[in-house]
């Protein structure tokens, strides 16, 4: 999943092995054609968050949302090239989100990176929770042949984006860990998000997370 602090574009997406199809408009395209892919994104999105991805069928996504399959293909390659352009998706807007965020908490005049960190984890978590299908999807083990290398990749960003956010010394072991730790109990709490019954229960979850990041962003000493 995507990390907290401010974008750092598609570079990793761009990335992976023999990426097919597309994931945004096209220069020259019109409104058809954006609302044509999303109803792709959204059929696929019911598709494999009831099936899986290895068990969706394109014809399945296909008569769901009423458009052909050569149509699926022409804009995104495959069942590969929509799930990837569903991850893109959620995760740019979680970027967003957090970006945001951390430039009110800063136009506020917050500068203490502890505070700074949680208020971005905060706002990524209640993203999680809004956008919980696609979430729980995305952290699934059932995701398209490279996926998990272009996660883990997204991940080790996530991971040097917080360290700057927190001004921890990444040529220290130590504080290189401290962040992978609060790194991996963000991560934790969004796929636990997933499994909440109601949003009291969620927030519930985000309260708890976030007083367990303040506990362990003290530096020590």
């Amino acid at each position: 999943m995507s990390g907290i602090v401010e974008s750092a574009g598609t570079e990793a997406a761009r990335q992976l092995p023999e990426r097919q199809g597309k994931s945004g408009p096209s220069e020259g395209d019109g409104g058809q054609g954006r609302t044509m892919r999303r109803a792709l994104l959204d059929a696929a999105l019911e598709v494999f968050t009831e099936r899986g991805y290895t068990d969706a069928g394109l014809s399945e996504i296909s008569a769901r949302c009423g458009i052909p399959v050569g149509s699926l293909f022409q804009h995104y390659g495959g069942k590969r090239g929509l799930y990837l352009a569903l991850w893109e998706e959620f995760r740019e807007e979680q970027e967003r989100r957090t970006a945001a965020t951390l430039a009110a908490e800063r136009g506020r005049g917050v500068d203490d990176p502890v505070a700074l960190f949680v208020a971005g984890a905060t706002a990524y978590l209640e993203g999680v929770w809004d956008n919980r299908r696609l979430g729980t999807l995305l952290v699934d083990d059932d995701a398209p042949a490279g996926f998990d290398a272009l996660r883990r990749q997204w991940d080790r960003a996530w991971v040097r984006r917080n360290a700057r956010l927190l001004k921890v010394d990444e040529r220290r072991r130590a504080g290189r860990v401290r962040v992978s730790v609060l790194t991996t109990v963000i991560g934790g709490a969004a796929r636990e998000l997933g499994d909440c019954g109601d949003e009291t229960e969620a927030r519930e979850i985000v309260d708890e997370v976030c007083g367990i990041l303040i506990h362990l962003s003290a530096p020590p000493g």
